[in-house]
């Protein structure tokens, strides 16, 4: 099963990749997340900015009934009620973006799950996600199990990298 997927959206034109594995199937043994991409999008992630204009890469049941605003960041949008989102310049100026995914980890993230494999790539992302474990134990450390105005911000950091926040 190779499927070609075509891209075409404000931040890439003609940008193609291949689904080789079945949706959220076949993960790297390590990568255990919490969430999927539709489950973030419907709590309300990235103040609903992100990936407004990618409803033709992605199911359509993703959309429906997710949390979005094409005009701008709206944190009230986000799960936890708080802006946990640093800019993309600055993700850029950190090295944190990969040409393929210019929008970051979230959408190497939907794309993963939808059966695309960049071994290296995967791995570095992967990585990424397993160091974000770090704002957990604070979290666990510092608040009352599922106090869910204790630490906001740092809660809604987690669910930006697929942890669900909402069981700490």
């Amino acid at each position: 099963m190779k499927k070609k997927v075509t891209v075409n959206d404000l931040m890439q034109k003609k940008y193609v990749y291949y689904l080789t594995e079945p949706a959220g199937k076949n993960f790297e043994p390590e990568f255990k997340p919490d969430l999927t991409p539709k489950e973030m999008l419907h709590m309300g992630v990235f103040g609903g900015k992100y990936m407004t204009d990618c409803r033709d890469e992605f199911p359509k049941s993703w959309f429906s009934g997710a949390k979005l605003c094409h005009e701008r960041h709206d944190p009230e949008l986000n799960y936890f009620g708080i802006n946990a989102s640093q800019p993309l310049s600055v993700w850029k100026k950190k090295g944190w973006i990969y040409k393929e995914d210019p929008r970051g980890w979230f959408q190497w993230y939907c794309r993963y799950y939808m059966g695309r494999r960049i071994p290296k790539e995967d791995a570095r992302q992967i990585k990424r996600w397993k160091a974000i474990r770090r704002h957990i134990g604070q979290i666990i450390k510092n608040c009352r199990k599922g106090d869910a105005t204790c630490r906001r911000k740092q809660r809604q950091a987690v669910l930006h990298w697929a942890y669900d926040a909402r069981k700490l």
